[in-house]
């Protein structure tokens, strides 16, 4: 059954995925209208109501094993959904196990450290999840397209001479393999807005009164750059998909749609990690033979024996 779900999966989430070595052009490759044949919104909140219970599971499985961790880098323009889908993806986890992490100006402290110093310092434990909010991706795609703010980054006269985009393209390659290597999943959602539904959207936060908080002019100012950012994204996109980190283009004009991609190739990442509870030897299991017994004895008479035997509960060796 596991294996039908995990095949099922790997082919529902395969239009999404970057293969590695792809020279991407999203506007030409991507669709952010994609909808994957499904008829409509009810029939994928269904979908997506079982992936928050997959993904569940297979948390509980990660934190019980505690031996790898997950990191979601979640990148994306301006109104494309990222909160939205962090909050219905992650609806039915234990919230001790997740963390967010949002990254906004650097402060003088961290500007005072390498330009990955800051990520690092918000890595998973093992058996967690985190969650980028923008990420260390946004030093190849918000710092490239406004390259002025190199300069507030101290960097000495050398590294700032050549392609410094594909240098930093080559440095996350490796910190993310050194990650990967070490136990800690990476999985890399962009979730791919069009111009047109980013415009709506635009106009909805503006005309709905519980909506006008979230709207920025700053925003407007950035979507002025859009084929700009299409490019760096792109260029991001080709150069750092990965073997142990690749990149999945979300479609994200409809919100539904994006939640459930989401949802799913998060869940197949699991199931690739496939953690398991773990196993106890027989020495324990004596020991919790011992323990239940005592336990048993403290019951008032009339509730005694009202279970079946003991190594049904704890399990046969």
């Amino acid at each position: 059954m596991a294996d039908r779900r995990e095949k099922r999966l790997a082919e529902f989430i395969e239009p999404f995925r970057v293969k590695p070595g792809r020279k991407v052009v999203l506007a030409r490759d991507f669709d952010p209208g994609f909808k994957a044949g499904i008829k409509g919104k009810r029939e994928g909140v269904d979908i997506l109501a079982e992936g928050v219970r997959l993904l569940a599971e297979y948390q509980s499985r990660l934190a019980a094993q505690d031996t790898w961790g997950v990191l979601v880098v979640l990148q994306a323009l301006d109104a494309a959904g990222k909160d939205g889908t962090i909050r219905h993806v992650m609806s039915g986890v234990n919230p001790q196990g997740v963390s967010v992490h949002g990254f906004k100006v650097p402060s003088s402290e961290e500007l005072d450290h390498d330009y990955l110093w800051r990520y690092a310092r918000r890595l998973p434990a093992r058996g967690d999840i985190g969650i980028f909010n923008r990420s260390h991706y946004e030093e190849v795609l918000a710092v490239r397209v406004h390259p002025e703010t190199l300069v507030r980054q101290k960097l000495p006269r050398a590294a700032k001479r050549g392609n410094v985009w594909k240098r930093r393209y080559r440095e996350i390659n490796d910190w993310e393999r050194y990650l990967s290597e070490n136990g800690f999943k990476i999985v890399k959602l962009f979730l791919n807005l069009s111009k047109e539904e980013q415009r709506e959207r635009f106009l909805r936060r503006i005309d709905l009164p519980d909506h006008r908080w979230k709207f920025s002019t700053a925003d407007v100012t950035e979507r002025g750059r859009w084929d700009d950012y299409q490019k760096a994204f792109s260029e991001a996109l080709s150069h750092t998909s990965t073997e142990w980190a690749p990149w999945h283009v979300i479609p994200a004009d409809r919100k539904w749609f994006a939640r459930l991609s989401a949802a799913a190739v998060l869940v197949h990442a699991l199931m690739e990690i496939d953690p398991r509870f773990p196993t106890v030897d027989q020495e324990r299991r004596d020991a919790l033979m011992e323990v239940r017994q005592r336990l048993e004895e403290e019951a008032p008479p009339d509730q005694r024996d009202g279970h079946g035997p003991a190594e049904e509960l704890v399990g046969a060796p």
